[in-house]
């Protein structure tokens, strides 16, 4: 077979999946492990077949011929002795022969039934022991007893040639019968020898078949599959770069294509997601240092603001003090509008101070009794509390590591919003809960004042966002927002309870220990002494 024409047949088995390989082995097998138990079925039949010819049909054949001929024998000699000397017993055997004939002869026409040449030997032994008995043994067996009977002598020489066709008959049918036997136990010899062979070759070739599986399997199946797991195994370990060589049939060929398609699309995946990553903490480094240097402008910004500011402060008081009621009455209008402007322009820049100080100054951390934190901040809001007679109560709290000035500032907002936003017409009553989850501990603190509608829950925690004038609640708006600065720089969430109805409710979460990013800021402090008020 030329090379060309080899290409397209080895083309054509290539295409072959596991499934149609499978499919053609195991009919191939089926077929040959058949076609051996047929031949192996059809020695076995043979082999049994030529065993009961032997055991119950040439053996007994030659047996019944050999007692044929005795019982023929037999006769012979009793009708010898009864023509010699006229003695009745004499004629016992011949008798008994006679019956012995028969029973043999009707035995080996039913062994050799279907054997023609048998059968015709039978028959001329027949022929030959009638006309022996019809001319010699029934004529002088009818004689009378007690002399000797005349036809022994006269028929002497026919009695003897009589007999010898008998004889002769009896030889051929004998040697006969002994070339059959001989023939059936060379023809079983031969199909036994068959028969071993063929069950060997039975054996060898299922042997064959079977190496011939498991090397089919280990090539087509075991061995491509055992590579594309180390394959699969090498780019699990990080080596996304190494290649996946198909092999093995169409279907694992298939397979093998379909996984390296798949690992170059996560090669590409994974070189955009470290691509983004770059941009991605290129862009986060820049915001955070676009964060830190806004905190550190409202931190100059706010420590730069008090000089001037206290200026403006305490003349625009002492013009007050000086020459209120000496000018007209729209002087004085003005005079108040400065003095409240620099006021809460004050208490602004001191809040933004605050603000920039959470997670940069005073982060000492370290455990702190949040039950005692929230006593000192009720002490400090004892006026307001008395003022409004808010009833505040609250849940055993827990003690956790932060930084103890930042929760009494977190407590004081919280508080000091449930009862600066009260109800006019009910007593305010607040409640402090605290509840552990886990490795987090949530609070709550609910009040039954105005309440926050649910589409300002998030903005009440931007910084100067108000709900409200000023004129109606005083305050900078930046109070939320500051709790949630703290919050979050101790590892937690803040948010407005949506369901509530009855008022407002804040919770929060705080971790047992804050994450390890937080931690003391090495900015200047300012305190609120270096932004004092002229008296």
């Amino acid at each position: 077979m030329s090379r060309n024409e080899r290409l397209p047949r080895a083309r054509a088995f290539s295409s072959w999946t596991t499934r149609r390989w499978l499919r053609v082995g195991v009919a191939v097998s089926l077929t040959v492990l058949a076609l051996l138990g047929s031949t192996g079925a059809w020695v076995l039949e043979r082999t049994t077949s030529l065993s009961d010819d032997l055991v119950n049909v040439q053996s007994p054949a030659l047996s019944t011929s050999l007692r044929l001929e005795s019982a023929l024998l037999n006769q012979e000699t009793g009708i010898r002795g009864y023509g010699l000397t006229g003695t009745p017993e004499f004629l016992a055997p011949y008798r008994s022969g006679l019956a012995d004939q028969a029973t043999s002869t009707a035995s080996l026409a039913d062994l050799l039934h279907g054997d023609a040449a048998g059968l015709k030997d039978l028959k001329i032994v027949q022929d030959a022991a009638e006309a022996w008995q019809e001319r010699i043994a029934r004529p002088i067996a009818a004689s009378p007893a007690g002399t000797p009977s005349r036809l022994t002598a006269e028929r002497a020489a026919e009695a003897k040639e009589a007999f010898d066709a008998v004889r002769g008959a009896l030889s051929t049918q004998q040697e006969r019968l002994r070339e059959d036997r001989a023939q059936a136990v060379e023809d079983l010899s031969a199909t036994m020898r068959l028969r071993n062979w063929v069950f060997a070759a039975i054996a060898l070739v299922i042997a064959v078949l079977a190496a011939l599986v498991v090397e089919a399997l280990r090539r087509g199946i075991t061995t491509p599959l055992e590579q594309l797991g180390a394959a699969a195994r090498t780019i699990a370990g990080g080596d996304f770069d190494h290649p996946i060589n198909p092999t093995g049939p169409a279907d694992l060929r298939r397979l093998s294509g379909e996984i390296d398609v798949m690992r170059r699309r996560l090669v590409r995946e994974l070189a955009f997601t470290e691509e983004s990553r770059l941009r991605l903490d290129a862009q986060a480094a820049d915001l955070q240092r676009s964060n830190a240097e806004l905190e550190q402008f409202a931190y100059v910004a706010s420590h730069d603001l008090q000089e001037p500011l206290r200026k403006v402060s305490s003349f625009t008081q002492l013009l007050q003090r000086r020459y209120g009621g000496q000018l007209d009455a729209r002087a004085d209008q003005y005079i108040d509008y400065a003095v409240d402007g620099a006021n809460r322009m004050q208490i602004l820049i001191n809040d933004l101070l605050d603000f920039s100080r959470v997670g940069r100054v005073h982060s000492e951390l370290k455990s702190v009794e949040l039950g005692s934190v929230l006593k000192q901040t009720l002490s400090a809001l004892s006026v307001s509390i008395e003022e409004s007679q808010a009833v505040i109560t609250h849940d055993p709290l827990p003690s956790l590591v932060a930084d103890p000035t930042q929760m009494g500032m977190l407590w004081q907002n919280l508080i000091g919003n449930a009862v600066k936003f009260r109800r006019p017409d009910q007593t305010p009553r607040i409640h402090v809960s605290a509840t552990q989850e886990d490795a987090l501990w949530r609070f709550a603190v609910t009040d039954n004042g105005i309440g926050i509608a649910p589409e300002y829950a998030d903005k009440v925690f931007v910084i100067f966002q108000r709900l409200h004038t000023k004129d109606a609640y005083n305050g900078s708006g930046i109070g939320l927002a500051m709790c949630k600065k703290i919050v979050e720089f101790h590892g937690g969430t803040i948010a407005v309870d949506p369901e509530y109805q009855g008022g407002a409710r804040i919770t929060f979460t705080l971790a047992c220990e804050p994450p390890p990013a937080a931690g003391p800021s090495t900015l200047p402090e300012v305190t609120r002494a270096d932004t004092g008020q002229a008296t």
